[in-house]
């Protein structure tokens, strides 16, 4: 488990290497081809030291890669502000989100698809203004009005990879406890409860509901997101979001235990369909 910033230096680093032994290169005459000391390619590979967006142009330059939308996400790993893809408006709100919550929007703005559980909320890419208040004035201690409304912007504004082209691939599994806990009192859950109806009805979102009825089940031990990259799979990961913290797990063991778990979810889910009809039922008062 690592943070958001030594995951990307970790996974850039495997994917430049990839790159690399595909060209036939060893890391010294790869350093020669670009000017440099052989020590520093392979401190970027490992992921020991950061790389700077130029630098990494620089090396993909050499391989020849042409690939438009690897380059971005490479880019993008390597922190470029400059990389296309979605807007990266977040950087306006750095005087008040903690670094970890910029990272995961940043992974978030560049994923082509998103898995997640949710066993308490609303996902934040489905949550009304009014709830997603609720959520952030109880979750926030002591926050004041000001920032509150700063960090409702953030959440709404984080929605928009739903609508972006291409969007975001959005796969959901919801807990019934997410539904049945009233978050912001009767008004604003009814609100909310619309609102995941009409999210359903989108074809870049899958929304699955796992009713009491299931039992027991894998994802008792939390929720998680998987977010899935363009290009490659070896830059997918999971991320485990703790009270003050993030987690996220790289390997491919753990890539394929979560996403092994995911797939159980969704078999002992309500189907998509039967799910818009369930959390109709519950607005209703079923």
């Amino acid at each position: 488990m690592q943070n958001g910033p030594a995951v990307r230096r970790r996974k850039l680093g495997a994917e430049l290497r990839t790159l690399r032994t595909g060209t036939g290169l060893t890391s010294g005459e790869a350093a020669r081809l670009v000017g440099w000391h052989q020590s520093k390619v392979s401190r970027i590979e490992t992921g020991a030291s950061g790389v700077k967006p130029a630098d990494v142009r620089l090396l993909l330059d050499a391989y020849g890669v042409r690939d438009g939308q690897l380059r971005e996400l490479l880019l993008m790993l390597a922190g470029s502000e400059e990389a296309g893809g979605r807007n990266r408006w977040w950087h306006a709100y750095r005087g008040i989100l903690p670094p970890t919550y910029r990272d995961f929007i940043s992974l978030e703005s560049q994923a082509s698809g998103m898995r997640t559980l949710e066993t308490t909320v609303v996902p934040g890419l489905l949550q009304t203004p009014e709830y997603a208040r609720a959520v952030t004035r109880a979750a926030v201690e002591g926050v004041d009005e000001e920032r509150l409304d700063a960090l409702v912007e953030v959440r709404l504004a984080r929605q928009d990879v739903l609508r972006s082209d291409p969007p975001l691939a959005l796969s959901a599994v919801l807990d019934e406890a997410v539904l049945r806990r009233e978050v912001g009192g009767p008004e604003v859950m009814a609100q909310q409860l619309e609102r995941l109806v009409e999210a359903a009805c989108l074809p870049q979102v899958r929304l699955q509901v796992l009713p009491f009825a299931a039992g027991a089940h894998v994802g008792l031990t939390g929720p998680f997101v998987i977010f899935s990259f363009p290009s490659t799979s070896d830059l997918d990961v999971v991320v485990l979001d703790q009270l003050t913290s993030s987690l996220y797990l790289e390997r491919k063991e753990d890539l394929m235990a979560y996403s092994e778990a995911f797939n159980t979810l969704q078999i002992h889910a309500l189907s998509p369909e039967d799910s818009l009809d369930y959390i109709a039922g519950i607005g209703d008062g079923a």
